[in-house]
Formats: C-alpha cells, sequence, structure tokens
C-alpha cells in the first residue's frame, strides 16, 4: 500500500481529543511520563514539550490528527532523541516511517542536529521496522534498560546521522 501524505505541524491546544485518544491505547498508555486520562491532561501534555523538545503532530488529509513525532533531549554535542506514535487505525501506512524521515530532515536541515538516536523495546518489531525503514542504523542491545510492572525489558538502540 502506498504511505499516505503526511505533514507535520505544532501542536495545539485543539489537539487535545487526539492526544487522549492516543493514551487510551494499551501500546501508548505508558508511554507518557504522567498519566493522560482527560483532555485537561492531554493539554498538560502537549504544552509539556515547551521547553524540552520540538514535537509535532502528524496530519493526513484533511487534517486530522494520526500521530505523534518528536525529538527531544537534545545535548551540546548536537544529538536528540526521536519519539514517534500514531494512533491504532493508521498504522501500517507507512505513516511513522514517513513522519521520523521528515523530522529527520527538519532536526538536520533547520535545527542543525548532527545525531539522532531512538530505542524501541525488542518485543516491538513494528516499532524497529519504523526506525530501519526511515535510515536509523541499528547500533545494539541495551540490556534490562526499561521497567513496566517488575518486568526488566531490553531496548534497541538506532541511530541516523546527518552525514547517512
Amino acid at each position: 500500500m502506498t504511505p499516505v501524505d503526511i505533514r507535520l505541524r505544532e501542536w495545539r491546544e485543539d489537539d487535545a481529543p487526539a492526544v487522549l485518544r492516543a493514551f487510551r491505547t494499551p501500546d501508548l498508555r505508558r508511554q507518557s511520563s504522567f498519566p493522560v486520562v482527560t483532555l485537561k491532561d492531554a493539554v498538560g501534555w502537549i504544552t509539556s514539550w515547551t521547553g524540552v523538545g520540538h514535537a509535532f503532530a502528524v496530519t493526513v488529509e484533511g487534517g486530522a490528527v494520526v500521530g505523534n513525532v518528536a525529538v527531544a533531549g537534545i545535548d551540546a554535542h548536537d544529538n536528540g532523541w526521536v519519539s514517534y506514535w500514531v494512533l491504532p487505525a493508521y498504522r501500517g501506512f507507512g505513516i511513522a516511517t514517513a513522519a521520523t524521515e521528515e523530522l529527520a530532515r527538519w532536526a538536520f536541515g533547520e535545527r542543525g542536529l548532527f545525531r539522532l538516536e531512538l530505542g524501541h523495546r525488542t518485543d516491538n518489531p513494528a516499532s524497529c521496522r519504523v526506525a530501519t525503514k526511515a535510515g536509523f542504523r541499528a547500533e545494539g542491545i541495551e540490556r534490562g534498560k526499561l521497567r513496566d510492572e517488575g518486568v526488566r525489558l531490553d531496548v534497541e538502540r538506532h541511530a541516523r546521522l546527518a552525514t547517512d
């Protein structure tokens, strides 16, 4: 299937319903640093990016918000940490890959970063495919990096350089 035409734009407070919908899905629920269970929480999630990174709403034709792509943790060495998510109904169409590629172009071109990193749980092959298709090379496994409900989980780290 051909990927849909996506656009990245700044998040707006009126996007809160899409954020709330996203964080109600079981696999995304734990992706926020705080619970997002009300519209007020969703607005808080949107505003929490101020000063810590650059998050963009991923939209499709007609302007519907279907996901997020972000770079945060920008350091003095021009490195940044990438994250992404897509609403379940829009997965499998290349949206996350296209959005991550667009974010990388922006981060390298507009923001002047040199290295972008991301990590995914080793039990998340879909996220691995997104990273690989978006040009992020696998760099290794970080054993026991995450803890979820008392279980230690391995993470595979990927990176993409401005020179790749």
